[in-house]
């Protein structure tokens, strides 16, 4: 698994901290911590990276690692990111996790639900969690390969939200 810091330390390239480090507005010494993970990125600092290289995998793994939830950047010696392959797995994981979720029965309240009916949904739950790795995956690659802003999809997303008065306000 990448972690935060060696993904800053390819963003980064051919370019010096002290050069990475004037345009975050932080120390060199702070760059240097990030990428040896002596500290943790700041939030803020990270939304800035975000802004300036605009890296899924970077969004992904930070949001992992600041959380310990949700997507985990996949990088074993079984996984195949080739954009077709990513495709090919998504579909398969949202057919599991669609199959699952029609056949889990949410109408009563969960609470009084039978010890058979819990694990019905705790086996929905897995392939949704199976699901969504899959599809941040393939937006990562595809924006990646393609050129299209990954945080551009997502400011687009949040502000279509807010349109709807799903959102009570967008933050950028």
């Amino acid at each position: 698994m990448k972690r935060t810091s060696k993904l800053l330390r390819e963003m980064r390239g051919s370019k010096h901290q002290q050069q990475l480090a004037e345009e975050m507005n932080v120390s060199r010494e702070s760059i240097s911590k990030y990428e040896n993970n002596r500290t943790k990125i700041p939030t803020d600092v990270s939304k800035g990276l975000m802004d300036k290289f605009n890296n899924p995998q970077f969004a992904i793994t930070v949001g992992q690692e600041y959380t310990g939830t949700g997507p985990i950047w996949l990088d074993g010696p079984n996984v195949d990111l080739h954009r077709s392959s990513v495709k090919e797995k998504t579909l398969e994981e949202l057919e599991e996790a669609i199959h699952k979720l029609r056949n889990t029965s949410l109408a009563k309240p969960l609470q009084n639900l039978t010890a058979y009916e819990l694990h019905a949904v705790k086996e929905a739950l897995d392939e949704l969690v199976e699901a969504q790795t899959a599809m941040a995956h393939l937006m990562a690659v595809v924006c990646m390969e393609s050129g299209i802003s990954y945080t551009d999809l997502w400011s687009q997303h949040y502000r279509s939200l807010q349109q709807a008065g799903y959102l009570g306000c967008v933050t950028e």
